[in-house]
């Protein structure tokens, strides 16, 4: 099977708006029956990771957490989804992989709020692609030389 790659970023450009202007419906026909989603910091030790972590399987779970965390979250909200790149295909999957930028509007100007990591799969079906995995590490160390960050220092594909 050939993979529409521009389908793919398609799906996550409008996953991210539909997010932040609160259109879960949209969400809700954007995700596969047995989806898996879920968000965390990389350590999971950030002061706010009650309100950040989620580990969600299948649509309803995925759309409860989803509704809950973007009615508290602030609004004007802007995710932005960079370098989204193919990482892995298979016959009715794709692979990718994001960076994340979030900003929200403080004293009239944009403000960065976070940034991280996405990793998506996405499925193929007769109605174009749909999430069936998207899992959200969000940034929260002070960065450092990558050698001395033992979060990453120790990956074996680092050099």
């Amino acid at each position: 099977m050939s993979h529409d790659r521009m389908a793919a970023h398609e799906l996550i450009h409008r996953w991210w708006v539909n997010y932040d202007e609160g259109r879960l419906e949209v969400l809700a026909g954007l995700l596969t029956e047995d989806c898996h989603t879920s968000c965390r910091t990389e350590l999971g030790t950030h002061p706010f990771e009650a309100f950040i972590q989620a580990d969600c399987r299948g649509r309803d779970a995925a759309m409860a957490w989803m509704r809950q965390h973007r009615r508290e979250s602030p609004y004007p909200l802007r995710h932005q989804a960079a370098n989204v790149h193919v990482v892995a295909e298979r016959d009715e999957e794709l692979d990718l992989l994001s960076y994340l930028f979030v900003t929200q509007l403080l004293e009239l100007r944009p403000s960065t709020l976070s940034s991280g990591l996405v990793s998506w799969t996405l499925r193929q079906t007769d109605d174009g692609y749909r999430v069936r995995e998207q899992h959200v590490v969000l940034d929260s160390i002070t960065s450092a030389p990558f050698h001395e960050v033992a979060y990453v220092a120790d990956r074996e594909d680092a050099w």
